[in-house]
C-alpha cells in the first residue's frame, strides 16, 4: 500500500469509528468501546508507518481537485513533511491513550457513546489539519474541532458551569476565527491558490501584496485556537469538561492546531517584521501572565490549564523568532507530559471520589494510595519544570537558544527586539513554572486537607496509560541529536548559557517555593490545615468521577490555606492573578454588556415600534371587517333602501357639479 493511501486512512479511520459509534451507540452498546479504541489505535499505527516512510526527508505531496471554483481552486491535498509526520504521531498516540483511559474513567457514564464518538471525530479533525495541503480543507478540520470542543466541554450539561464554559469556548474561539477566515481569503487572493505549497512559493517570490495585514488577521485565529493573550480566557473555564477531554485538548488537538498552523506557514508571518514583533509580545505576555495565574489557583486542573497557556506561549515565542523547529519540538514534548499530567490528575480525582476533589487545599494522603499517579505525575512535573534530563528541559532550551540567537543578531528572520522579548520572558517563566509545579506537587501529595475515603485500586485501563506517557515525558528529549532532519536540519541541542540560566532559575524557583512551604507548614498546626476542608462526601467506588468533578465546581472557594506558598510568592498580586488579572471582567464591561445592551435596545424597538405598526395594521383590518360585517344584515328591504338612498345622494352630487360647471 502506498504512503499516500496510508496517509489518507489516518484521519479517515477515526472518522468512520465516530460515525459507527454514533449509529450503534444505542442499538449495540457492546460495540461502543471497540469502535472508540480500535480505529484510533489503527490510525496511530498508520501515522507511525507514514512517519517512518517519510523519514524527515522530501515531503509527501499529492492532490486532486475537489471542485472547480473559478480563479482560486480548492484541492483535496496532502502535504506531509517531517513536522506533519511527527505531529500526527503525537495526535494518534495521545488520542489512543485518552480513549483507553476513558473506558475506565467514564465506565458508568450513560453518555459515553456520544462522548467516545466525539473524541474520535475530534481526533480525525486534528489529523486532517495536520496532513492537509490545502488551506480550505484545513479550515474544515479547524472548525470541526471547534464544534467538538463545544460538545465535549459541555458534556456535563446538567451543571451551569459546563454549559457556560462550552459556550464561552465556542464564542471566544469564533471571535478569532472570523478574522482568521478573512486572512485565509486574502492570502489565497494574493497567492492565487489555497495550496500550501503554492502559498509558500508566492511568499518566496515576494508576491504577497499585504503581508502585514494577512499575518495579523491569521494571528487572531491562532490566538483564539491556541489560547494566547488576549483570547486565552476560555481555556481555564474549559476544565468543566471530563478530565480526559482536557488531556486531549491541551496535549494534541485544538490548542496545538494554532501553533502547528503558524509553524507550517511561518514564511507568511516572517514576511512582516511587525507581525513577528506582535507575535513575540503576545507570547511574552502569555508566558509570564499565565505562570503568575497558575501560582494563585487552588484547583489542580486550573493550574494545569494556565500551565498549558504558558507552554503554548513558549511555542509562539519560538515562532516569533523564526525557529519553527524548536516550536514543534516543544509541541511534541509538551504533548506527552501535559497529557500525562491531566490523566494523572484524573486518577487523583477518581481515587478521591469526593465532591471536593479538585481543590488542592482539600487533598491528603494520596501519595501512598495512588502510587501510579504519584510517580508518573512527578515525572511529568519535572518535565514541565524543565529539569534535566526530562523531555521538557531539551525542548524548552531549544526555544531559549533560538531566542538567544535572534537577540544577538545571529539569526535575522525576526527583529532582535523580538528575540530579547522572548528570551527574558522565557527565563522569567522558567522560574515561575518550577515554582507552581512544585507547589502543585506539594499540595496534592503532601497536603494536609481532610483525607477522602480509599476507594481501592484504580482501573488498569487508567494506570497503564500513565506509564505509557511517562516514557516520552522522560526520554523524548534525549532523542534531540537524532531528529535534526525532521526539523529543517536545525540543531536543537542546548547551549551552556541558556542551560545554566534556565535550569538555575528553575532550581531557584523550586528551592524558594519549598523553603516557603516548609516555613509556613511549620507555623500551621495540622489540625488547623485539615479543619479548613469540609467533611468529605463519600461516593460509591464505581460512581462516575467525572460528574462528581463537575459538581465540585459548584463548591464555594475553599478557605485560605495558611500553608500555601503561592500566596507568599505573589504577595499583592495573588488576588488579581487568581482571577486571571480580571480580564474576564474587562471583557464583560467592554464587550458583553454593550452587546447585551444593544440586544435589549433591538428587542425594545422590535416590541414597541415594529410590533406596534404590525398590530395597528392588524387592528385596522379587523375594524374595517367589523364595519363591513355590520352592513351585511341579510334584509333585502334594507339593501334596497340603502341603494335608493345612495342613488339619491349621487344624483344630488351630480346636479350640484353640473350647476357649478355651468356657472363657471
Amino acid at each position: 500500500m502506498t504512503t499516500t493511501t496510508l496517509a489518507v486512512l489516518v484521519p479517515l479511520l477515526p472518522f468512520l469509528g465516530s460515525v459507527a459509534g454514533l449509529l450503534l451507540g444505542r442499538t449495540a452498546p457492546g460495540y461502543v468501546r471497540p469502535l472508540a479504541v480500535l480505529p484510533t489505535v489503527a490510525a496511530a499505527v498508520l501515522a507511525v508507518v507514514v512517519a517512518v516512510r517519510q523519514g524527515g526527508g522530501k515531503p509527501i505531496d499529492a492532490a486532486t481537485q475537489l471542485t472547480p471554483t473559478g480563479s482560486v481552486p480548492i484541492d483535496l491535498a496532502l502535504y506531509i513533511d517531517g513536522f506533519a509526520a511527527l505531529v500526527a504521531v503525537l495526535v494518534g498516540v495521545v488520542a489512543t491513550c485518552v480513549q483507553i483511559y476513558s473506558t475506565g474513567y467514564l465506565r458508568e457514564d450513560p453518555r459515553y457513546p456520544s462522548y467516545a464518538a466525539l473524541v474520535s471525530l475530534f481526533t480525525s479533525a486534528m489529523l486532517l489539519v495536520v496532513y492537509s495541503g490545502d488551506l480550505m480543507v484545513l479550515l474544515v478540520g479547524w472548525e470541526i474541532m471547534g464544534i467538538c470542543s463545544y460538545f465535549l466541554v459541555g458534556h456535563y450539561w446538567e451543571t451551569p458551569e459546563a454549559r457556560a464554559a462550552s459556550l464561552k469556548a465556542f464564542l471566544v474561539t469564533k471571535l478569532g476565527d472570523v478574522p482568521f477566515l478573512i486572512g485565509l481569503f486574502a492570502l489565497a487572493t494574493d497567492a492565487g491558490t489555497f495550496r500550501i505549497t503554492g502559498v509558500l512559493g508566492a511568499v518566496a517570490r515576494g508576491e504577497l501584496d499585504h503581508p502585514t495585514v494577512i499575518a495579523l488577521l491569521l494571528l487572531a485565529g491562532v490566538a483564539g485556537k491556541s489560547a494566547q493573550f488576549p483570547l486565552h480566557t476560555w481555556l481555564p473555564d474549559a476544565m468543566a469538561g471530563p478530565t480526559p477531554v482536557s488531556a486531549l485538548i491541551h496535549a494534541a488537538t485544538m490548542v496545538a492546531a494554532g501553533i502547528y498552523f503558524t509553524a507550517r506557514l511561518l514564511p507568511v508571518f516572517a514576511a512582516s517584521a511587525a507581525a513577528m514583533t506582535v507575535l513575540a509580545v503576545m507570547a511574552a505576555i502569555t508566558m509570564v501572565g499565565s505562570a503568575l495565574a497558575a501560582l494563585a489557583q487552588d484547583d489542580i486542573k486550573r493550574v494545569l490549564a494556565y500551565s498549558t497557556i504558558g507552554q503554548l506561549g513558549y511555542m509562539a515565542g519560538a515562532l516569533a523568532v523564526g525557529d519553527r523547529g524548536s516550536a514543534v519540538f516543544h509541541l511534541l514534548s509538551h504533548g506527552a507530559f501535559k497529557a500525562l499530567l491531566f490523566l494523572a490528575a484524573g486518577t487523583v480525582i477518581h481515587a478521591a471520589g469526593t465532591n471536593s476533589l479538585t481543590a488542592m487545599s482539600r487533598m491528603s494522603g494520596l501519595a501512598k494510595r495512588i502510587p501510579d499517579a504519584y510517580w508518573t505525575m512527578t515525572v511529568a512535573l519535572l518535565a514541565l519544570a524543565a529539569i534535566p534530563p526530562f523531555a521538557g528541559f531539551f525542548s524548552k532550551e531549544a526555544v531559549l537558544v533560538a531566542a538567544e540567537h535572534t537577540a544577538l543578531g545571529e539569526r535575522t528572520v525576526a527583529p532582535a527586539g523580538a528575540g530579547w522579548t522572548v528570551l527574558v520572558a522565557g527565563l522569567l517563566t522558567a522560574f515561575l513554572t518550577a515554582a507552581y509545579a512544585l507547589r502543585l506537587w506539594l499540595r496534592t501529595f503532601r497536603g494536609r486537607g481532610a483525607e477522602a475515603p480509599d476507594h481501592g485500586r484504580q482501573p488498569i485501563a487508567m494506570t497503564s496509560v500513565l506509564w505509557v506517557l511517562a516514557i516520552p515525558s522522560l526520554g523524548f528529549g534525549l532523542t534531540v541529536t537524532s531528529l535534526d532532519d525532521w526539523f529543517d536540519g536545525n540543531a536543537l541541542t542546548p547551549t551552556v548559557t541558556t542551560a545554566v540560566l534556565g535550569t538555575g532559575l528553575a532550581a531557584a524557583g523550586a528551592v524558594i517555593t519549598y523553603a516557603i512551604w516548609r516555613t509556613l507548614a511549620a507555623r500551621t498546626p495540622v489540625t488547623a490545615a485539615a479543619a479548613q476542608a469540609p467533611a468529605p462526601h463519600v461516593a460509591h467506588p464505581d460512581a462516575d468521577a467525572g460528574l462528581v468533578e463537575a459538581e465540585a465546581l459548584r463548591l464555594p472557594h475553599p478557605a485560605e490555606d495558611p500553608a500555601d506558598p503561592g500566596r507568599a510568592l505573589l504577595g499583592p498580586l495573588h488576588g488579581p492573578a487568581g482571577d486571571g488579572f480580571h480580564l474576564d471582567a474587562v471583557y464583560r464591561k467592554a464587550f458583553v454588556r454593550p452587546v447585551l445592551g444593544a440586544a435589549s435596545l433591538v428587542r425594545f424597538l422590535d416590541r414597541e415600534v415594529v410590533d406596534t405598526y404590525v398590530r395597528a395594521a392588524g387592528t385596522s383590518a379587523t375594524g374595517l371587517g367589523w364595519l363591513v360585517r355590520r352592513a351585511q344584515t341579510g334584509n333585502v328591504q334594507t339593501y334596497l333602501s340603502a341603494l335608493l338612498a345612495g342613488s339619491v345622494v349621487l344624483a344630488i352630487v351630480a346636479v350640484a357639479l353640473a350647476n357649478a360647471a355651468a356657472g363657471a
